[in-house]
């Protein structure tokens, strides 16, 4: 049996995913990726490798942020290219997929046969991101495992109208000075990361919510849901879309030669 492999490797965690020769994930892992990129990509691919028998990793694509740094992978795919793949293989129609991360967020759109036809990044710093989320849950002393939780109980939520995440924790103490209790605040930092998608970009058709962010806090998806007239879609395992993507290129490698 052939087995092959992607590694994603964001700003904030590293995702391996291991792939067989019909395309059905037979291994993956998660984990910080910390300030040694390839010491991660190390990690988590010989972790995804732990559930696989009978054969060996053929090919080896790395994407992500630090897709440069996985020295021993075969082939280098961009995050966008291997976002499309995997979301498309997961979901094959015409689509726009969302990538929330740690440190930006990307919006995709695929035609009908899963060819990119538009693209944007944010442009705003960490705005409406995992890191975001992180600093301001910090901030109102909510643990993050926490968040999605409590976010569902509040029963009515507000705004946030700064962008910058230093002035949005300035505005969050003026509503915590004011008595807006936490199940308010916690809904009112996820609103704000979908006020930030929606302001990058006219949502059309079905939309792909992927990434950590939607692992972690799928609220989200529901408050996105909501606020579009679109179906809002959640993969199996949002997180690990990029790494999925890029073991598909890994398998391809195989297949083309």
């Amino acid at each position: 049996m052939k087995f092959f492999a992607g590694i994603d490797i964001g700003s904030c965690t590293t995702k391996a995913v291991i792939i067989d020769e019909d395309a059905k994930i037979t291994g993956s892992y998660v984990c910080r990726s910390g300030i040694d990129y390839l010491k991660s990509a190390e990690k988590a691919l010989n972790k995804a490798i732990n559930g696989i028998s009978g054969g060996e990793v053929i090919s080896i694509v790395s994407t992500g942020y630090g897709r440069h740094n996985v020295t021993f992978a075969s082939v280098r795919k961009t995050e966008i290219a291997c976002h499309a793949k995997g979301a498309f293989a997961s979901v094959p129609k015409a689509m726009t997929i969302v990538d929330i991360g740690g440190q930006d967020n990307k919006i995709i759109r695929l035609d009908k046969f899963g060819r990119r036809i538009d693209f944007k990044m944010n442009r705003k710093c960490a705005a409406g991101t995992g890191a975001f989320i992180e600093e301001i849950a910090h901030r109102i002393e909510i643990p993050l495992d926490s968040l999605d939780k409590i976010a569902r109980k509040a029963r009515t939520h507000f705004k946030i109208n700064s962008y910058c995440t230093v002035f949005a924790s300035t505005e969050i103490l003026a509503h915590v000075r004011a008595g807006v209790s936490k199940e308010e605040l916690a809904r009112g930092v996820l609103e704000s990361v979908v006020d930030r998608l929606i302001e990058m970009i006219p949502f059309e058709g079905p939309v792909l919510l992927c990434g950590g962010v939607v692992t972690y806090y799928p609220f989200i998806a529901d408050i996105l849901s909501d606020r579009i007239s679109g179906e809002v879609i959640v993969p199996q395992m949002p997180q690990l879309t990029g790494a999925y993507g890029a073991a598909l290129f890994a398998r391809e490698l195989e297949i083309s030669r």
